[in-house]
Formats: C-alpha cells, structure tokens, sequence
C-alpha cells in the first residue's frame, strides 16, 4: 500500500531491482491480477510475500451479513496460504450501523475468531489481530489497543491467533511496551509495521500516515520494545498518504527504504 500506484507487475519489479526481498500484499490488487497468477509473479522474482491484509470485519449482528463476513475471511485465509505467507492481518470492524455497543462488538469478533482460527490452521496460516488508533474505533475497528488484542487473542492458542504491532496505531499508548513483552512472552507478534504520526490530519483521517523521520514516533524504541519481546519476523513499513501515491511509485520506493535505514537501522 506504500507504492499502491504501482500495478503488481511493477511493484515486484521494482523490489527486485531495489533490493527489497520481501513485501507485504493488500488483497484487492492481488484478486485484480489473479491470486495463483500472483503467487507466481512473486516467487518467479524470488520475493517472499510477509503479510496479506486484509481480513476481518467481523463485527456483523445481522446473520447474513455475519455468514458473508466468515466467508470471506475464509478466502483470505486460502489466498494468503496460496502466497506463501503465514500471515492474515485482520482489521476487525467497528460498530455495526446504529449500535453503541462496543463490547458486544468485541465478542462478536471473539466468536468468529473461534470458528477462523482452526480453519486458519489447517491452512498454516495465523491470524494477527491489529489494533487501530482509537479515532476507528466507530467505523473500522473495535479493537483499539494491544490489550484489547491479546485479550480476544489469548482466547485461542498463538499459532492459530497473535496480534500485528503497527506504530502508527500504539505509538500513543503508554501500556503499549508492556503489552508487547505479553504478547512476545507467549508467541502472539504476528506482524510489525511502521508509520510515522504527522498532524494535521487530512480530512478522512485515513490517509494519513507519515513517511518514517516525518513525524513523532521514535521508531528505534518500538524496534527496542519488539527486539526485547523476541520477535524476530519482517518489519514492514505501511503508508496510506496521497501525497506518496501522487508521486513516482519507484522513487517513493526508494526513499522509503533509505528512511528505513536511516530511521530504523
């Protein structure tokens, strides 16, 4: 989603050529190019596909819409295992229309969690709860910190349910570093992801994540908090910001990767 003005094709060109060996996939434009087609494409430039995201949305009360949701998490689940990755980010959902029921909501998810976590198994594949910034909690997401995650998470072994650690989303959260430790203590950091905290906000408030070095966030402490939990997985650098999608796909690529290094390490 970084270069997402980029068709697959190039992007996984563009990779190759620049030395990223591995990259995250967002589903839609996998579905657009045809998933085993994409699942070649990847693998035929020797690339590794880290994450597929997403599914979720599983806070429906309406049982035709809940039956919908299950479905297609389900074929997120047989997508990300036709990639080769091992990880389903799940972005849960926020309130159904018309309710203000936030903990119905987060049992609702407990309750389809138990019925995806086993099929993501048997699939190879876990499932990593993500909590977002509270701000979508009304539309997007319910779950909006790592405990609230690892609590839904811990319902289920570690394997089939763990959690994505997204700095945009924890960065203000000052229970965030010892609920990184819990969810290392167990095996539950499924994913981790950076996106610097700029303000102002754009209306919308989506597409607003910042480039690394941009904004507030201290991206070595959460690489410190993450590499004292014991996670030793891919690091991914996930930005929704229409001002990087305006410009070159190659060159955002390219800064993006000297940020990492520069900010990261």
């Amino acid at each position: 989603m970084t270069v997402k003005q980029l068709p697959l094709p190039e992007l996984v060109a563009a990779c190759a050529e620049s030395g990223v060996s591995r990259v995250g996939l967002w589903r839609e434009p996998v579905q657009a190019y045809g998933v085993e087609a994409a699942a070649g494409l990847v693998r035929d430039a020797g690339l590794t596909v880290t994450t597929l995201c997403r599914g979720g949305f599983l806070t429906a009360i309406d049982p035709a819409a809940r039956a919908a949701a299950l479905s297609d998490n389900r074929r997120a689940v047989e997508e990300a295992a036709t990639l080769g990755t091992d990880t389903l980010v799940l972005v849960c959902g926020g309130l159904p229309a018309g309710s203000r029921d936030l903990h119905g909501a987060r049992e609702r998810i407990a309750d389809a969690l138990a019925e995806l976590g086993p099929y993501a198994e048997d699939h190879g594949v876990r499932l990593a709860i993500e909590p977002l910034h509270p701000m979508y909690a009304a539309d997007r997401c319910v779950v909006s910190t790592l405990a609230q995650a690892l609590d839904l998470a811990e319902r289920l072994p570690a394997h089939q349910v763990g959690v994505t650690v997204d700095t945009y989303h924890v960065w203000w959260d000052d229970q965030a570093p010892a609920q990184i430790a819990r969810a290392g203590a167990t095996g539950r950091i499924h994913a981790f992801q950076l996106a610097d905290w700029t303000t102002p906000l754009p209306e919308g408030v989506l597409n607003g994540r910042g480039q690394l070095g941009d904004g507030a966030i201290d991206m070595r402490e959460w690489l410190g908090h993450v590499d004292a939990a014991g996670y030793t997985g891919p690091i991914e650098v996930e930005l929704f910001n229409d001002g990087l999608w305006a410009r070159d796909g190659r060159e955002v690529l390219a800064e993006t990767a000297a940020r990492f290094v520069t900010h990261v390490g």
